[in-house]
């Protein structure tokens, strides 16, 4: 295979991804379009009610309480990174790529299946919460992967790294590329990766992000490897498998006090 086409799927407040990592993409395959998430209060809505299903009314005050507590305190330092790690992509990949971009809520909807099909990509790097159905996962003759935020399988769904901190699991605070199935994160897995990262200065967002800026190059490689059919699958046999929700307050407040203590 020549230089493979991609296209990029992701979340439209997301500028590490929109800007820099479309950017990135682009540096080593065509990107052939984005398709940019907005989510509707109604979608919004009904993930809470999931969450709420899941944990119950007691914990989602605690889930709240977290969103809060980022906003008040975590929020100004998270966008100071995300600024300098922008500057730095822009400087090594280039500005935010001119390519087609369809913006919708769904993005299972048919017009997001019709983009697809008409951009016609090899692979589909999906960075986003929503979960493809299998006709859109069918489109990319490759695949479609996913950087998921924490190491599978131990920790599935979309806060793997805080929950690693949280649990003490240094040693699986990562980042894990795998190729989507009809599961949850439970897709063939072609790396794993991590750096090392400061739990005691960086905020877990912070940390969320680097363990996908400090291995670009990795990911790149490994990436191409795929699409010219070499790469292996790595395996998880024998390895633990569980799912994890919205970070909670005192949970993170207990992580901190832990962080500290070892710092100290």
């Amino acid at each position: 295979m020549s230089t493979p086409r991609s296209v990029l799927i992701c979340h439209a407040g997301d500028r590490f991804d929109r800007e820099g990592l479309a950017a990135w993409l682009d540096s080593f395959t065509t990107l052939a379009g984005i398709v940019v998430l907005e989510e509707t209060r109604a979608q919004v809505i009904a993930r809470l009610r999931r969450e709420i299903k899941r944990v119950g009314w007691l914990r989602i005050t605690d889930v709240l309480a977290m969103r809060v507590y980022q906003q008040l305190v975590l929020a100004r330092a998270n966008r100071r990174w995300l600024e300098s790690a922008l500057q730095t992509m822009e400087s090594e990949y280039g500005g935010a790529p001119h390519v087609p971009v369809l913006v919708a809520s769904d993005v299972n909807d048919e017009r997001v299946l019709e983009f697809l099909q008409a951009q016609r990509p090899d692979m589909v790097i999906a960075r986003c919460k929503q979960l493809l159905k299998r006709k859109a996962l069918s489109l990319a003759p490759l695949g479609t992967f996913v950087m998921h935020p924490g190491i599978c399988p131990e920790y599935r769904n979309a806060h793997g790294c805080f929950w690693a901190l949280a649990e003490r699991d240094l040693n699986r605070v990562g980042m894990t590329l795998l190729k989507i199935d009809a599961g949850v994160d439970t897709g063939p897995v072609f790396g794993r990766y991590s750096y090392p990262f400061d739990e005691k200065r960086e905020s877990h967002v912070v940390i969320q992000y680097r363990v996908v800026s400090e291995n670009l190059e990795s990911l790149r490689d490994k990436l191409l490897e795929i699409a010219h059919g070499y790469a292996v699958p790595e395996t998880s046999e024998g390895r633990s498998s569980a799912v994890w929700g919205q970070p909670w307050l005192t949970r993170y407040l207990r992580w901190r006090m832990a962080a500290r203590r070892v710092a100290s």
